[in-house]
């Protein structure tokens, strides 16, 4: 599958509690964009929210189903321990003092894979890593008054993966994946996909710890990028003639999807690059109002009756 394999990160999505909490984090905080504001298309009480460049461009996207209420959840084993998004190497001292300012804890900068990484918990406890990574060429977005566009954040880094048991995960990743082995740090394994870079990194640790759980403050799912539906099409063949579990391909409005555990129990999505965030609502407008998809339109009153008002910044 190596002529097709997948060419980096597409997403990854959380669960927070409180989305006011999360919307003011990521857009004043973090200085994403909310690029966004859907719901759950399998549970529409809740918001799906995301963030990432001007305009949601694969592999700068995280996003949130945040259910309010919802218990905290425990890092641990066969979860995504940690997201880690890019910044410019000359940054991330400015990062430290931004994250220190607003009274969050953190922990770094320190050396990790030969990357010098700042790492901190959002209001629900998920574990980010700000990672001096030289040679990105994207831009992030630089719509946020406060985070000059010199300083942006630029898209996702890498994902940690944390497994009792590494090898079966491994070897799903460098066969059926076609992803490279691309050094190693301690308990930790890094592997590349399309050559490795920003946005094109995922780590495994080996982690003895209890299996974790996954609720608020943890990831539910990392999503990896391929060009077309036609593409996942041959994906989703060839991962259930290898005897995986993998959904249908389903409509998720802005990509289309397909699902299956890894050996360790993260869920893992292959999602296409097309159509985009733009396919409802003009670029300059993405995220200030509640997008649904067709099929769930004709229940709209209901939705939103069921919704936490958002302020979203302008």
């Amino acid at each position: 599958m190596t002529d097709i394999a997948p060419h980096g990160l597409h997403h990854v999505t959380a669960v927070a509690s409180d989305p006011q909490a999360n919307v003011d984090f990521y857009t004043r905080a973090l200085g994403l964009r909310l690029v966004k504001q859907t719901v759950n298309f399998d549970a529409p009480d809740t918001y799906h929210l995301y963030y990432g460049d001007a305009a949601g461009s694969p592999s700068t996207i995280l996003t949130f189903f945040p259910w309010r209420g919802v218990p905290a959840g425990r890092q641990g084993s066969g979860l995504t321990t940690a997201t880690a998004f890019s910044v410019p190497p000359e940054s991330l001292g400015w990062w430290q003092n931004r994250i220190a300012g607003m009274g969050v804890e953190h922990e770094g900068p320190r050396t990790r894979d030969g990357e010098e990484v700042l790492t901190f918990r959002d209001p629900d406890g998920l574990v980010i890593d700000l990672v001096a990574a030289p040679g990105d060429a994207r831009s992030g977005w630089d719509g946020v008054a406060d985070v000059p566009a010199e300083h942006a954040v630029r898209g996702l880094h890498a994902v940690t993966l944390s497994e009792r048991l590494p090898d079966p995960t491994v070897e799903l990743l460098t066969g059926l994946l076609g992803m490279t082995a691309a050094g190693e740090d301690g308990d930790r394994a890094r592997f590349a996909m399309a050559g490795g870079g920003a946005g094109a990194v995922l780590d495994v640790a080996a982690d003895g710890r209890a299996k974790g759980l996954q609720a608020g403050g943890t990831v539910h799912h990392v999503a990896f990028r391929v060009a077309d539906r036609a593409t996942q099409a041959l994906w989703r063949s060839e991962l259930v003639e290898a005897g995986l579990h993998v959904t249908e391909i389903l409509d998720r409005q802005y990509f289309t999807s397909i699902y299956f555990h890894e050996p360790g129990g993260v869920l893992f999505e292959i999602a296409t690059d097309e159509p985009g965030f733009a396919v409802d609502e003009p670029l300059l407008e993405l995220g200030r109002s509640l997008k649904l998809p067709p099929w769930l339109e004709p229940t709209r009153e209901q939705i939103e009756a069921s919704l936490p008002p958002l302020r979203v910044p302008s």
